[in-house]
């Protein structure tokens, strides 16, 4: 489904990704585990389209994407729920999940979607006309993973969903990830929690300074004495 060779992007001076690859198959979660200032996040900017690679190449379904602008990535199908959130905080619930799903014309669509995601996350159906900066954190990260899910991605790319939240909330952001994937969007997951990322993916990779350090299935990665000692706190 998603196909990323020999992936290299630099700011100035600073190498942040140095000729990454790895594939993502339909269906999956595939995580990408590795310590702050890795290349997690940069991956992920270059795949939707914030970002352009300086060498290498992103294939989505066999096209390649990496000079596609943002707007048109989340057209092809993939979309982003990105770190720290980002949600419109002067804006309500209601028209942050309108915000996602500008790409669609069907406003009967639209409609049901928003209404699905109502389904998933009830705390915000109960906020819909709230401001969206009055949210506690964890409200908001479920209101970043609906606005993404608005535009109904095939692939959906999430930055971190983990971070800032208490422990309670996290199970719930990661049972709600398995969820999602469960109803057939194959997921992209970039997360420091690495206990948490590889209990619900199929496949990871481990990135350091920019490169693929370990890669395998995540009990193989689970097991790994390297990833154990350096991410699980083992």
């Amino acid at each position: 489904m998603l196909s990323v060779e020999n992936l290299h992007y630099s700011y100035g001076a600073i190498k942040a990704l140095n000729g990454i690859s790895f594939k993502v198959d339909e269906g999956e979660i595939v995580a990408l585990i590795g310590a702050n200032g890795a290349g997690k996040s940069t991956t992920l900017s270059n795949i939707s389209g914030i970002l352009h690679p300086q060498q290498g190449s992103i294939k989505y379904r066999g096209t390649d994407i990496s000079k596609l602008p943002p707007h048109k990535v989340v057209e092809a199908g993939i979309s982003l729920v990105p770190e720290g959130r980002r949600v419109f905080s002067r804006m309500t619930v209601l028209e942050n999940l309108e915000m996602g799903a500008y790409i669609r014309k069907s406003k009967a669509e639209v409609n049901e979607s928003i209404e699905n995601v109502f389904t998933r996350f009830e705390r915000l159906k109960e906020r819909r006309n709230q401001l969206a900066g009055t949210l506690s954190g964890g409200e908001q990260q479920m209101l970043a993973i609906g606005r993404a899910l608005m535009s109904k991605p095939k692939l959906l790319l999430m930055d971190e969903p983990s971070m800032g939240l208490a422990p309670m909330l996290v199970q719930e952001i990661f049972s709600i990830i398995k969820e999602i994937n469960d109803s057939g969007t194959t997921i992209l997951l970039v997360e420091q929690n690495a206990y948490m990322a590889l209990s619900v993916a199929q496949h990871a990779y481990v990135l350091e300074t920019g490169a693929i350090a370990l890669s395998g299935t995540a009990e193989e990665m689970a097991n790994n004495p390297a990833v154990k000692k350096a991410y699980l706190g083992e």
